[in-house]
């Protein structure tokens, strides 16, 4: 056996990613680099056997690729790197993998990758340190050492040890204990555990208190949502008495469907859903014992290959996900898990994932990395890093990503705000769900358990300071998408899943709430679970997150068939414990139980908190004027809006992700003959095997964070409304659509004022949803945005679903000359700033039919740029221009959920505001002004 380096460097015309590199760093810092190499190392271990097989097949390919076994770096300028240990290496695991099946003997080896970046002599120790530090992320990676060819032995944790002295520990020191293991929990709760030990009399092992940590986290059980709200004040003005009404509607709500619960920001987000159930009016909701993701019955029209059609009754399934905290820090692989993440939870409710879109939140990406705040990554890092790294697992796992937007502001730069949304769907006689009973199996499959993503949870719920960047390392992980890839292919398999009685992701907080959450009383071996490396000690096995591994409940019966069902797949599957009948949580390691917890005292969550709230009157502005420009000309003005951070193209970030695999993408990204006029919603078909359907899905979202800053009341009616509008837009009835919230706020503490900002913005999306008869059904919170003194924007986005026939969808782009073009106004009142609800249902019901009737052939909701926006992006598509004749038209105030509508005829609607035509000449007229379109 041998131990050898390889160095791989691809040939010129073919070294894309040294190009790259080499454009970025001089960009960005300044430095004339010239001729920069990017070297892939290779250091293989137990090599016995098939070397040149592995050179020339696994390692490189012979018309792009160089490889050698020595590499002169004498008297260069050069630096390599390489991951830190325990971080996952995917180029490392495929070698791996690679190797095992170009191997004519069995061989058991191990690889390790790092790059060498060589630059120009003329690079000076100085900027040889800057281009360091710009490049080497200390969360993942560190400098390589090249006279070293030895693998690194992966350091053992100590035992699991037991706080002797805990239930005798007094009250400053409760609290010492609590910062010093940087515990997410309050110090409240702690002192919760401690009387429930004092109580049972005994201590509590590392390995408890790591775990209720995690299972009380806010990520995990919502805590700030649960928390419980005791008195609201509000100001004695128009708008205080508006909210104390609003509030008051609630109250009466509550009595009707949801009179046992505290009154908290959890049961304001879900007090509609209930309410709507009651009055009958949400009817395809599934309701089960596993609430992984929102999840409805949907009728899916088939036809088999000979014609005949039939309707099948389907589960549509959809879930949001957010991964700041980990982006923040390590943006390619907290960005890469953050679509693992979404993926995984519906794919655990056993349906297929088969669309994304992707919205962000970032500061702006154009500014220096001088300007960068102490302890934090360049905007322009974490903006392409993440973007990298969520198309990186898309486009590897196969799943269709058409609508990817993100929003500049800079409280972004506190926290960056990186959000998955997913759809899925199974058919309804493939899911079954079931209680489980004593004896049953809990099998583990997919991925391996290493150290990264130990934290996760915890992390999530911890606002960051300048220190972030150093501690959090273990906290992020690396995804591996073609593991979870096999397991959506296991349950794509309707005989598999049949066997499944109950299914859990393992997200935050690893086989403790993975495992935990499945039944009341389960009993793990933890010295079964498969690892990535030796050295991992019972919490880090029962603690750490991971994208790519489900846990199942089978009965003992049918254990042995999925098993086979798993090796199929080339999935690795683990009986790891079973159920128990004696309502505890128990995971042992090396024959003894470090976990031994009552479900009763974990289904308590801790301490519930207590706040006050007060709420304040919003600026007295018009925030909807405020996006307006000041220019001279109206070139001038036109050319100034849409250079705007939130209204340029963004189709440069968009190409980066696939967007058309699967084959079921109605609407592409962009539209026209040009491929030019964005779209606003991601539609595509329901996942049929073996028939063809016309059924699809639409998803899109709404949110303005200059709206929320200004109100969160109306920022959130507006996130509904927009949302609604879009799919309005591209012909989805927003009757049919379902909602899902994406919170994201600054760290509340016990401030009365900051509670008030999501307590108003449940208010407002609890008006819309009332006033247009949808519900939200589920939503993510995280509520930890604040980096030292400065937090991210109040945050309520809000995602709608919907099913719809392919026949009934529009595009953006114009169509043709001569046609008719339409503003459909939403009117908002000047003195409230809010707007007729029924009006706008009118409007949504004239532009509904009108698309049914193929009278309006295409549409665009009016968003940051206003009408002017509208107009250039929708002849984009085509090169079609527009004449505008109304003297009265406002250009470039925003006009929340009105929409620019393209008619084949005239159409009478009394807020259809006429505006003119479309024009075959690629250049816009407005009131006999001129806008040169080739310029925009």
């Amino acid at each position: 056996m041998s131990d050898l380096r390889f160095f791989v460097e691809k040939k010129k015309g073919f070294d894309l990613d040294a190009k790259r590199l080499e454009k970025q760093l001089r960009e960005e810092l300044g430095i004339d680099i010239k001729d920069l190499r990017l070297i892939n190392c290779y250091d293989i271990f137990n090599l016995s056997a098939d070397k040149e097989n592995v050179k020339k097949m696994i390692l490189s390919e012979p018309v792009t690729d160089s490889i050698t076994e020595e590499l002169d770096l004498k008297g260069k300028k050069y630096f390599a790197v390489e991951f830190l240990p325990g971080q996952f290496d995917q180029r490392a695991d495929s070698a791996i993998q690679c190797i095992d099946i170009v191997s004519t003997v069995k061989q058991n080896v191990d690889v390790l990758t790092s790059k060498i970046i060589i630059l120009n002599d003329e690079i000076t120790d100085e900027e040889l340190n800057r281009i360091k530090k710009f490049y080497i992320n200390p969360i993942e990676m560190r400098e390589k050492d090249l006279s070293v060819l030895k693998k690194e032995e992966i350091l053992f944790n100590s035992e699991v040890i037991t706080y002797d002295n805990f239930t005798s520990l007094n009250d400053a020191e409760i609290e010492k204990m609590r910062t010093d293991l940087g515990l997410s929990m309050s110090f409240e709760d702690l002192k919760f555990v401690q009387d429930h030990y004092k109580e049972i009399g005994r201590n509590p092992t590392e390995t408890e208190i790591k775990v209720l940590d995690t299972y009380w986290s806010d990520h995990c059980r919502h805590t700030t949502f649960e928390t419980k709200i005791n008195k609201v004040t509000f100001p004695n003005s128009e708008f205080g008495k508006q909210m104390e009404k609003e509030f008051n509607e609630y109250l009466k709500l509550k009595e009707d469907v949801s009179k046992k619960r505290a009154v908290s920001l959890m049961d304001m987000a879900t007090i509609v859903a209930k309410y709507l159930k009651k009055e009958g009016k949400l009817d395809n909701l599934e309701v089960s014992e596993e609430n992984n993701a929102c999840s409805v019955y949907v009728d899916v029209e088939v036809e088999d290959f000979e014609g005949k059609k039939s309707i099948e009754k389907w589960l549509l399934m959809f879930k949001n996900e957010t991964h700041n905290h980990p982006t923040e820090i390590e943006p390619f692989g907290g960005a890469s898990t953050c679509l693992g993440g979404a993926i995984r939870d519906p794919l655990s409710g056993r349906a297929y994932v088969y669309q994304a879109i992707r919205v962000t939140g970032s500061g702006n990406p154009l500014e220096t990395v001088e300007e960068t705040l102490k302890g934090k990554l360049p905007q322009k890092k974490i903006t392409t890093g993440a973007a990298s790294g969520y198309a990186s697992y898309g486009n590897q796992i196969g799943i269709a990503t058409s609508l990817v937007s993100e929003i500049y502001h800079d409280g972004y730069k506190a926290k960056r705000m990186e959000v998955g949304a997913v759809v899925a769907a199974a058919p309804v006689e493939n899911v079954v769900r079931k209680s489980p009973v004593p004896t049953d199996s809990i099998i583990i499959i997919g991925g391996k358990t290493g150290r990264d993503g130990c934290g996760g949870a915890t992390g999530s719920s911890k606002e960051h300071n300048d220190k972030s960047l150093l501690l959090c390392g273990a906290e992020v992980q690396k995804g591996n998408a073609p593991e979870e890839r096999k397991i959506q292919r296991l349950f794509r398999n309707a005989e598999a899943t049949k066997l499944i009685k109950k299914c859990n992701d393992f997200g935050a907080g690893g086989v403790s709430v993975a495992i935990g959450e499945l039944a009341d009383g389960v009993e793990v071996n933890l010295d079964l679970v498969p690892v990535k490396y030796d050295g991992l000690n019972g919490t880090e096995l029962a603690i750490s997150e991971s994208q790519e591994r489900m846990a199942v409940i089978v009965s003992k019966e049918d254990t042995e068939k999925f098993l086979k069902f798993v090796d199929e797949e080339n999935l690795l599957g683990t009986v790891v414990g079973y159920v128990t009948d004696k309502n505890r949580l128990t995971l042992n390691w090396k024959g003894k139980a470090i976990v031994d917890i009552s479900r009763d005292f974990l289904n308590t969550n801790g301490v519930q908190q207590n706040i006050d709230i007060e709420v304040r009157d919003y600026e007295n502005e018009n925030v909807f004027e405020k996006f307006k420009t000041s220019d001279s000309s109206l070139e001038k003005k036109w050319l100034h809006n849409i250079k705007k951070l939130n209204v340029a193209s963004q189709k440069g970030l968009v190409e980066m992700f696939d967007s058309s695999v699967g084959a079921g993408t109605i609407l592409a990204p962009f539209g026209g003959k040009y491929q030019m006029s964005p779209t606003d919603v991601s539609i595509m078909k329901f996942p049929v095997l073996d028939k063809n359907t016309d059924t699809a899905s639409g998803i899109t979202w709404g949110f303005n964070p200059y709206i929320s800053e200004w109100s969160t009341y109306h920022g959130a009616i507006y996130a509904v409304v927009e949302s609604l509008a879009k799919l309005v837009a591209a012909g989805v009835d927003y009757k049919t659509a379902r909602l899902s919230f994406q919170e994201y706020f600054e760290k509340l503490g016990k401030d009365a004022y900051k509670w008030s900002k999501p307590f108003l913005a449940l208010l407002g999306a609890m008006k819309a949803q009332k006033d247009f008869d949808v519900a939200a059904i589920g939503g993510k919170d995280s509520m930890s945005g604040t980096f030292n003194d400065i937090s991210v924007p109040p945050t309520l986005i809000s995602f709608a679903v919907s099913p719809v026939n392919v026949h009934d969808v529009i595009s953006t782009e114009f169509k043709k000359a001569k046609n008719k073009l339409y503003l459909v106004e939403n009117k908002i009142d000047e003195k409230d700033f809010l707007f007729n609800s029924e009006e706008l249902k009118e409007n949504f019901e004239f532009v509904l039919k009108n698309i049914k009737d193929k009278k309006i052939v295409s549409a665009m909701v009016i968003k940051m740029g206003g009408l002017a926006e509208a107009l250039s992006k929708m002849s984009f598509g085509n090169r079609l221009g527009f004449e505008i004749n109304n003297k009265d038209v406002d250009l470039f105030s925003l006009k929340p959920a009105s929409i620019l509508i393209e008619t084949t005829e005239e159409l009478s609607h009394k807020n259809a505001i006429y505006l003119g035509e479309v024009s075959d000449k690629f250049e816009g007229k407005v009131n006999g002004e001129n806008i040169n379109l080739e310029n925009v």
